[in-house]
């Protein structure tokens, strides 16, 4: 059931690992980068809450959750094909809408998908589980543009994009449909226990049901549970930390490790592909890592646990300031990799603890706008202070982001976790 994340992370892998350099190339500046990724946090503020609802109130042959998948992929597909031979920055950003759009309709309600399927003991090990395919699906996005170089795979695309990019993106969106197809066609799921009951609820008009959806996320906006609201803050705070580090990584390799000066140099080239090279190896960390997480978990608290993996990859992308070897660089990631593994994982399992099962799609929409509002104000705000603070230097971005995971570390001392008493270890998948 979780296997369709593996084509949906790989999109994401694609987008977060490459987009900052296409810009670049297609005439972006630094302090424009985070205002051209407004595309993500904003279609994940609107559509995720959204999709989450509808849903929740969606019962068709294929199921709840899965035709959402369905049409998700299929459009993200088309978006990721045709996004590398983007001729003018307009049209890629134009293009960035469309895909983050697509992909988040297939990404929202797999969250909910894991959820319905599993009892209370198995949630852990499940979202572990997404965990485990997103890594995978990550870590072979991100190495794509270096293993095509070594295999010999050199020149550029009409619009000065890298073949090896190109490429890609082309693999990429094959990927993308045919893992979300064999999930949708070999898993399936649970029925409404009152079907009739399920039927009145979801049988009215477009317009009453945009109004009901509304009224129930404004509700349980009003209903959360104090867990949802501690794990709120400390979710503001990492995705914060993560998009910085998305934006500006790159970038960052490339200026700061590689001493490139132009975007259009060869220098540049290779310190992006070995930026793209450097999140394969935090996804790689991420998938071996999420099958030590349950038995961490039950040992010292799913709570603890989370604090002591932010700290980690806090501190790993602090410490880049120091560093200027490209072979170095690599080290830095183990840590953010066991944060990420952590950050799939943890908080939704703390999540679907904590609210009541008949809502989980709702209350998951609500808590991805905890993910995308800080990438909402850093894609607004980022640009003064990138361009007058910090000189247009990537590096400084990249840390305040460390900084960001740290401070989402501290906050985790405040959540209260529903099963934090709870004697129940959880068997490894």
């Amino acid at each position: 059931m979780n296997f369709g994340f593996l084509g949906i992370q790989f999109g994401w892998g694609l987008q977060l690992a490459n987009m900052s350099a296409i810009y670049s190339k297609l005439g972006a500046e630094p302090d424009k980068i985070p205002i051209l990724w407004l595309a993500g946090p904003i279609t994940g503020l609107l559509v995720q809450p959204i999709i989450g609802a509808m849903s929740d109130r969606t019962w068709t042959k294929l199921g709840r959750r899965r035709p959402y998948f369905l049409v998700g992929a299929i459009l993200a597909s088309i978006a990721l094909f045709i996004m590398p031979d983007s001729p003018y920055l307009w049209a890629a950003a134009s293009l960035l809408w469309v895909l983050d759009a697509s992909i988040n309709v297939s990404m929202e309600p797999f969250r909910a998908f894991v959820a319905d399927k599993l009892n209370e003991e198995q949630r852990t090990t499940g979202f572990i589980m997404q965990s485990f395919f997103i890594g995978i699906g990550a870590t072979l996005a991100n190495a794509l543009p270096i293993i095509f170089r070594e295999l010999g795979i050199t020149g550029t695309a009409p619009n000065g994009i890298p073949l090896t990019v190109q490429y890609s993106f082309k693999i990429g969106a094959l990927v993308f449909l045919l893992c979300v197809l064999w999930t949708v066609f070999t898993s399936r799921e649970y029925p409404p226990e009152d079907m009739e009951a399920f039927k009145k609820k979801s049988n009215v008009g477009f317009l009453e049901l945009i109004k009901a959806m509304v009224a129930e996320i404004v509700e349980a906006f009003k209903e959360m549970p104090a867990t949802m609201k501690q794990l709120a803050l400390v979710q503001v705070a990492t995705w914060y930390g993560l998009f910085c580090m998305w934006l500006y990584f790159g970038l960052t390799t490339a200026y700061h490790i590689f001493g490139a000066t132009d975007p259009h140099s060869t220098l540049f080239d290779r310190g992006t592909e070995w930026g793209g090279w450097c999140f394969a190896i935090y996804s790689f960390v991420c998938f071996v890592v999420a099958f030590l997480l349950p038995k961490l978990a039950a040992s010292v608290g799913r709570k603890l646990l989370h604090a002591v993996c932010l700290v980690l990859g806090g501190l790993s992308l602090l410490s880049i300031y120091f560093i200027h070897d490209p072979n170095t660089l690599q080290f830095t990631m183990i840590g953010v990799g066991i944060a990420w593994a952590s950050i799939l994982s943890m908080p939704y399992a703390i999540l679907a603890s904590a609210i009541p099962a008949e809502r989980t799609g709702v209350y998951m929409g609500v808590f991805n706008l905890f993910i995308v509002l800080p990438e909402v104000v850093a894609s607004v705000f980022l640009q003064p202070l990138v361009k007058n603070l910090f000189g247009n230097q990537p590096l400084y971005v990249v840390m305040m982001g460390g900084a960001s995971l740290l401070v989402a570390a501290m906050l985790m001392h405040f959540v209260q976790d529903p099963r934090a008493n709870s004697s129940t270890v959880e068997e490894p998948v």
